[in-house]
């Protein structure tokens, strides 16, 4: 039983470490605020929920320490983060940030233009 969980232990800081090397790659190589936002909210929030989440189990199966800070933590990222994520995003739109050039469609930019349509008519 002890391997199994040093398995799910390792699989998940694996797991998470790969997610936080692909944010890091996202935020560096990805062209405009809203794609590199897109890779610091997804796979960050997922990176960092699996490291703890290995934390975790390493402490509560390992040495029978419960941790509800950790948990804590877990239930408080997975809300947070990809709601500032969102807001940040949006924010960005608001206030004019361009997006990308190449193959991206604004529908928001449609939308408006339809709606500023049909209420003046």
């Amino acid at each position: 039983m002890s391997e199994i969980i040093r398995f799910l232990i390792g699989f998940f800081l694996v797991i998470g470490g790969f997610l936080s090397l692909v944010t890091a790659f996202g935020l560096l190589r990805l062209p405009d605020v809203y794609t590199r936002n897109h890779a610091a909210s997804k796979s960050a929030t997922l990176g960092v929920m699996s490291i703890l989440l290995a934390t975790f189990l390493y402490f509560y199966l390992e040495h029978g320490h419960f941790n509800s800070r950790l948990i804590l933590a877990i239930v408080f990222i997975f809300v947070t983060a990809p709601v500032a994520g969102h807001l940040i995003s949006r924010a960005a739109y608001n206030s004019g940030v361009k997006l990308w050039d190449k193959s991206v469609r604004d529908d928001l930019k449609d939308k408006e233009h339809y709606e500023r349509q049909n209420s003046s008519s």
